[in-house]
């Protein structure tokens, strides 16, 4: 069982880092998770700074916006991430040329729900985790508006605002409140989609979408979600996510039970008493 280390008071984070200490990054291991919780708070701020003014906005496709702010805050994460681990490569939403990332990689969604930003919706977040050698070792989800910052190391627990995170225990599905997503594909999808809905809805106690996947994800490791399922996501969709799901001792998968990777077709995150049940729900 993992031992998971104690909240620092005033929601500092702790410099423990156990659970990065066998992999070779070139950063200093006693400060790579402040360091890096301090560059995403900062972007953070500047989040909030654009909260307050008007939007430029975009469209990347028919539905998909890009504004001013996802551009500003992925130059600055990027600019400031490099010196953390040097070395370390970038795939982040709006520049990324491929979905696979290699060696040592931080995977960036800079602002995660940005039709929420656009509608001045609370459920907003910056995405940022870690890869190094097929998994994800720190991962951090960013909730400015709503004042929430969760965090993980793998091997370490998660954490929001310095409190420790646990997975909900309630079971069986018929007391589950279940979040989940629409993909930019839903026109061409809408009939799967809303087959899948359909039997959550009469199958759970409620479903929810909050519109921004790295905040399903954080609340499933919370525990305020029993589990959260979409399709179509990316990378940075889910990298820092689902390490906090499984640091909070819940359950990731694909829709079929394989272990996630980032090549699922879905993922499926849960408390894990709910898990099978809702494998079920998602098959069609």
């Amino acid at each position: 069982m993992t031992t998971k280390p104690s909240p620092v008071p005033s929601g500092q984070p702790s410099s423990d880092t156990s659970g990065l200490a066998a992999y070779p990054f070139a950063a200093p291991l006693a400060t790579l998770l402040p360091r890096t919780l301090e560059i995403i708070r900062e972007s953070g701020a500047l989040v909030m700074d654009h909260w307050r003014k008007p939007r430029n906005i975009r469209l990347k496709g028919r539905i998909d916006l890009l504004t001013e702010t996802d551009l500003a805050v992925e130059a600055f994460l990027k600019d400031r991430l490099k010196d953390v681990v040097p070395g370390a490569t970038f795939m982040a939403e709006e520049s990324a040329t491929s979905r696979t990332p290699r060696g040592t990689c931080w995977i960036i969604d800079p602002i995660d729900g940005t039709t929420n930003f656009a509608h001045s919706l609370p459920f907003v977040a910056t995405s940022v985790g870690l890869w190094h050698e097929g998994r994800v070792m720190l991962g951090v989800v960013n909730a400015p508006v709503l004042g929430e910052c969760f965090w993980a190391v793998r091997g370490g627990g998660a954490f929001c605002n310095g409190e420790p995170l646990r997975v909900s225990d309630r079971e069986p599905l018929e007391q589950a409140v279940v979040a989940t997503g629409f993909p930019y594909t839903i026109s061409e999808d809408v009939d799967t989609v809303l087959a899948r809905l359909r039997k959550a809805l009469v199958t759970t106690r409620g479903v929810r979408r909050c519109g921004a996947a790295a905040i399903d994800l954080a609340f499933v490791a919370a525990g305020r979600f029993d589990a959260f399922y979409e399709t179509d996501l990316k990378p940075w969709d889910t990298a820092a996510g689902w390490l906090l799901v499984e640091e909070a001792g819940g359950c990731v998968t694909g829709f079929d039970g394989a272990p996630y990777d980032f090549t699922n077709e879905g993922i499926l995150a849960s408390n894990g008493r709910v898990h099978e049940a809702m494998r079920a729900v998602l098959a069609l």
